[in-house]
């Protein structure tokens, strides 16, 4: 499987030493199998670090060890909504797992996140609100060990600004 992660810099040898923010599925490094997607990520952080320059760095991954805790919230919006909320609050319930994929809160789908989470709307409000975002994937890695086990460098490009 096709992986990408777009940046202000190549990334040939991800390391979750880079992570310092309370993300959608906590500390780790985040992909996606969408590559307009990753074109989308690289030009925002290009931006935010005012950088000239955005690159998509493109992995291929092997996900055939059954060595690993994955969590997949692929078509489960209830679970996905409730375990973002706690990530972004600062918990570090992610750390029980090694992969985590699932849908992205992105800007508008994490503002009904945030009106979830200060509970301002119930959750059957707030995953009404998220059925009609375009959907996005991400999957993150939030194990050392996933990363240098699943992940291969392929190439990276360019992206224009």
């Amino acid at each position: 499987m096709t992986l990408y992660h777009g940046s202000d810099i190549i990334v040939k040898e991800p390391k979750l030493g880079f992570s310092n923010r309370n993300l959608d599925f906590g500390k780790g490094f985040y992909t996606t199998s969408l590559k307009e997607q990753a074109l989308r990520w690289a030009k925002r952080k290009a931006v935010l670090n005012a950088k000239s320059t955005a690159f998509v760095s493109v992995f291929q991954a092997d996900f055939s060890s059954n060595d690993f805790r994955v969590l997949d919230f692929s078509s489960d919006l209830e679970s996905w909504i409730d375990f973002v909320c706690e990530c972004r609050s600062g918990s570090q319930i992610y750390e029980n797992f090694d992969i985590i994929i699932g849908k992205v809160a992105d800007d508008k789908v994490f503002k009904v996140v945030d009106m979830y989470k200060d509970k301002i709307w119930d959750k059957n409000r707030a995953l009404k609100e998220i059925k009609v975002y375009e959907t996005y994937d991400q999957i993150a890695f939030v194990s050392q060990k996933a990363l240098d086990f699943c992940l291969k460098f392929d190439e990276s490009f360019e992206v224009a600004l």
